[in-house]
C-alpha cells in the first residue's frame, strides 16, 4: 500500500511516500480503507519536533518509532478477522487512533472497540475525517471541566479544530461561549453559535472585566497571566495544547489558588466517537474545513498547518 513515512524530525521534506506492506488484521481487528485523513497540529509538532526534548523521548530520539503519522480518519472496512461483532465489511466508519498513529496510509487495522464509530450518513468522507481529533479533544476536555449549563466560557483559539468543535459542543451544553480569535475568522466562530467573539488582534480579553467560570486554551498560545485575570476565583482553567512551561505554571496556579487546572490526558474510547456522530446527526456539530490535499501533497500541507493560521481543519484526500 501508498503511505507517507516520516523518515526522521524537520521540515515537511521528511514526509516521503513510500510502498509498505498492507497491514493484516488480528483477532478482534477490522482492515480499514481510509479514504480521507487530516493533517492537525500535533502531527505538526511531532514532525518538527515541539517540543524538542519532549517528543524525542516520548516517541523515539532520531526518528518517529511510529513513521506512519496521523491519527484521525473516515473509510471503509474491507475486512474483518475473528471474533468481530460490532462491524462488517462495506460499513463506513470514521475514527481516532490516537498515539498509535497510522492514517496517513490507504489502510488502516484497528480493533472494534477502539475509537471507531459508524461515519454519519450526512457527512462525506472528507467531512467525517476531521470531526476525530478536534471534537474527541474539545468533548473530553470539557466533560473534565464540568462544563454546566449556563456556564460563561471563554475559548481561546476559536477558530482551529479543537476550538470550532469546542465552541459547538459548549453550545450543545446551554454555556455562554465567548470565542476569541483572529479578524479574519470572527463571522466564522459567530456562525457557529459563539454569543460573543473577540479579536485578539484588537482587543485583550483580560482587559474587558468580564469574569469566566472556564477559560479553555485550545491552542498553547494564550497567556496564562492574562487568563488569571479573567478565571473566577473557583474557576477551571483547560490547557489541552498546554507546554511545559504552560503545565508548570498551571500547577503552580492549581497549587495556590483555589482554582482548577485540567491538562494533558483523557483516554480515547469508542463512546466519545459515538457521541460525536450523535451531535452531528441532531444538528449540534459540523465539520469546519479550511483546505484539503491530495495525499501526493502532504508536505504542502504540512506547511500549511505549520503557519498556525488555519481556521478549522484541512483534509488529505487517500483515494
Amino acid at each position: 500500500m501508498k503511505a507517507v513515512i516520516c523518515t526522521g524530525y524537520g521540515t515537511p521534506e521528511v514526509l516521503q511516500i513510500q510502498e509498505v506492506p498492507t497491514p493484516t488484521p488480528k483477532d478482534n481487528e477490522v482492515l480499514i480503507r481510509i479514504i480521507a485523513t487530516a493533517v492537525n497540529s500535533g502531527e505538526v509538532r511531532i514532525r518538527k519536533p515541539d517540543p524538542k526534548f519532549f517528543v524525542k523521548l516520548m516517541l523515539g530520539w532520531n526518528k518517529p518509532k511510529y513513521p506512519i503519522l496521523g491519527v484521525v480518519f473516515s473509510g471503509e472496512i474491507v475486512q474483518v478477522w475473528k471474533d468481530v461483532t460490532k462491524f462488517k465489511v462495506g460499513d463506513q466508519v470514521f475514527g481516532n487512533t490516537d498515539m498509535t498513529f497510522g492514517t496517513y496510509a490507504e489502510y488502516r487495522c484497528m480493533k472494534e472497540d477502539d475509537a471507531l464509530a459508524i461515519k454519519p450518513e450526512s457527512l462525506s468522507h472528507a467531512e467525517a475525517a476531521v470531526i476525530p481529533f478536534g471534537g474527541t479533544t474539545a468533548l473530553a476536555f470539557l466533560r473534565k471541566a464540568w462544563l454546566q449549563s449556563g456556564h460563561k466560557i471563554l475559548i481561546y483559539g476559536a477558530s482551529g479544530a479543537v476550538g470550532t468543535a469546542a465552541v459547538q459542543i459548549a453550545k450543545s451544553l446551554w454555556a455562554h461561549v465567548t470565542g476569541v480569535c483572529s479578524t479574519a475568522n470572527v463571522d466564522m466562530v459567530k456562525s457557529l453559535g459563539a454569543d460573543e467573539v473577540i479579536d485578539y488582534t484588537k482587543e485583550n480579553f483580560s482587559e474587558n472585566g468580564i469574569i469566566y467560570d472556564i477559560i479553555m486554551d485550545s491552542v498553547g498560545k494564550m497567556s496564562l497571566t492574562d487568563a488569571t485575570k479573567s478565571l473566577s476565583e473557583d474557576g477551571i482553567l483547560v490547557l489541552n495544547s498546554a507546554m511545559p512551561g504552560d503545565m508548570i505554571h498551571g500547577l503552580w496556579l492549581s497549587m495556590t489558588s483555589k482554582r482548577k487546572v485540567v491538562m494533558w490526558g483523557f483516554t480515547l474510547t469508542a463512546e466519545l466517537m459515538t457521541y460525536l456522530k450523535w451531535l452531528i446527526e441532531t444538528g449540534k456539530l459540523r465539520p469546519v474545513i479550511d483546505r484539503t490535499y491530495t495525499l501526493d501533497q502532504i508536505q504542502e500541507a504540512h506547511a500549511y498547518v505549520e503557519k498556525w493560521h488555519k481556521s478549522g481543519n484541512v483534509v488529505v484526500e487517500i483515494s
